[in-house]
């Protein structure tokens, strides 16, 4: 499978025209804009809704996560389905599916309904960010696709980065539930969009590895459900032990499913490449830190230092805004400085700010102490998103460049989601309440937590190639 497969000529309807470069950019980035816009707009919403719905910390933590892992399970599969049935059909379906799970979020009246929209919403993104950037780089000249995907690169991290000022801004103006009603205007937009700008295309005919998907989107699923139920439950309880054992067990036959199927749902053959292994083992450990770390933080901005959403929101910006403008730079150093300099400094500025924010929270300070250490983990994110992006690419196959693409982001996925229940397991450990007082003694050894699984991917990031065999 390739990022530009030719358009079946029997393809019904297939577009002769070739749309403005700038129309193709809009119309393949704004859906997907939209899906990451929605991995974090919650997170400053998370005290409003816990107190309109009754919602327990853990039921919170589902708010983020139920979309997180299906959003990931289902990413490699919806690729497959796309070289299968159309890349463009699939899209469009994916923004059907993610704009109807919105209404049923909106209207959510209980947390239970709205885990469950969530998921759904989820399932619908995971067609939208890997075929919204294969659409794109098919309908682009040769020419213009660098640019085109460095503008897609640009937009998703403005999603990543404006989802809790988003979602603090509706909420204070409006109420939480309009967060998820905003999706339904964008979506009546986008969808005729891309059935004009997006040339249906289609990649090589596999079969879908339904089996590997189970196996591995239910190790994590079960994962993340015993880390979760583990303080309450207790860790000795059944309804943890038996999911974090079965979790385990998957994992290995997994491995030993994938390493008789060529077309696994992710081939291990991709982690020959020294690049793509490594660039894995960042994206895991790094989000599970730094995202696990942004949840806790997100709301003791309000719980604990007393500030609005929309407050809180902007008081992130530092951090979540500064990647914007550092990762075009480290983009263009990559071919200078190579992959392996620009890792190690990135994350060991990550590693550090989440030390430096684990002893300001506990010492009672003020935001303005926060400063300095959120600027560092925005300039060190800078830092990391290029140089993996092209190590998760290095030295492969331009067959394997889209499966590759969906693997990594499906794996930085799920160190989103594991790093959201590990960190407020770790939390909650330490007698963590969601009360002014509640965060005292509990975010400090969860921030260490996050700080100690982004010193792993510091760790890894020493083995990464020098500089890229491809740039």
């Amino acid at each position: 499978m390739t990022l530009t497969s030719p358009t079946r000529p029997d393809a019904p309807g297939a577009p002769r025209r070739r749309p403005p470069v700038w129309l193709v950019l809009v119309a393949a980035s704004l859906p997907m804009f939209m899906s990451t816009l929605d991995n974090l707009v919650m997170t400053s919403a998370l005290p409003v809704v816990s107190a309109d719905l009754g919602a327990s910390v853990g039921q919170l933590q589902w708010f983020v996560n139920a979309y997180t892992l299906t959003f990931a399970t289902f990413m490699l599969t919806a690729s497959s389905l796309g070289d299968r049935l159309g890349r463009r059909r699939v899209f469009l379906a994916g923004i059907v599916v993610f704009t109807l799970a919105s209404v049923a979020a909106a209207l959510s009246s209980g947390p239970e309904q709205l885990v469950a929209a969530r998921a759904v919403q989820g399932l619908g993104a995971a067609a939208l960010m890997p075929l919204s950037l294969t659409l794109l780089a098919a309908a682009v000249p040769a020419s213009a696709r660098a640019m085109a995907i460095g503008i897609w690169g640009a937009v998703s991290g403005l999603g990543v980065a404006l989802g809790p000022v988003v979602g603090g801004a509706v909420v204070d103006g409006i109420s939480w539930q309009a967060i998820f009603w905003l999706n339904v205007p964008v979506a009546l937009v986008a969808l005729p969009l891309a059935r004009y700008a997006l040339a249906e295309s289609y990649g090589a005919d596999r079969r879908l590895d339904l089996r590997g998907t189970v196996l591995l989107g239910g190790a994590v699923l079960l994962g993340v459900w015993g880390i979760v139920h583990g303080n309450e439950d207790g860790w000795g309880s059944p309804t943890v032990l038996v999911p974090l054992v079965a979790a385990a067990v998957m994992v290995p036959l997994f491995v030993r499913h994938a390493s008789r199927r060529v077309d696994a749902v992710l081939p291990l053959r991709l982690f020959r490449s020294r690049g793509f292994t490594v660039a894995n083992i960042i994206g895991l450990t790094f989000t599970l830190g730094m995202f696990g770390a942004v949840f806790l933080l997100a709301q003791n901005l309000q719980i604990v230092m007393g500030y609005s959403p929309l407050e809180a929101g902007l008081r992130t910006l530092p951090w979540t805004a500064a990647p914007m403008l550092v990762a075009p730079v480290a983009g263009m150093l990559v071919p200078r400085v190579g992959l392996r300099a620009l890792l190690v400094t990135g994350l060991a500025l990550q590693a550090g700010s989440l030390v430096w924010m684990a002893v300001v929270t506990e010492s009672a300070a003020g935001y303005g102490a926060l400063v300095p250490a959120l600027v560092m983990a925005g300039v060190g994110m800078g830092l990391t998103f290029a140089p993996s992006a092209t190590a998760v690419l290095d030295g492969m196959s331009e067959d394997d460049f889209a499966v590759a693409s969906s693997a990594n982001s499906t794996i930085r996925e799920f160190g989103i989601a594991l790093g959201v229940s590990l960190l407020t397991a770790v939390f909650l450990a330490n007698d963590g309440t969601l009360t002014p007082t509640g965060y005292d003694g509990a975010i400090g050894p969860a921030l260490l937590t996050g700080a100690a699984a982004v010193g792993v991917a510091v760790v890894a990031a020493l083995f990464a190639p020098g500089r890229p065999a491809r740039t």
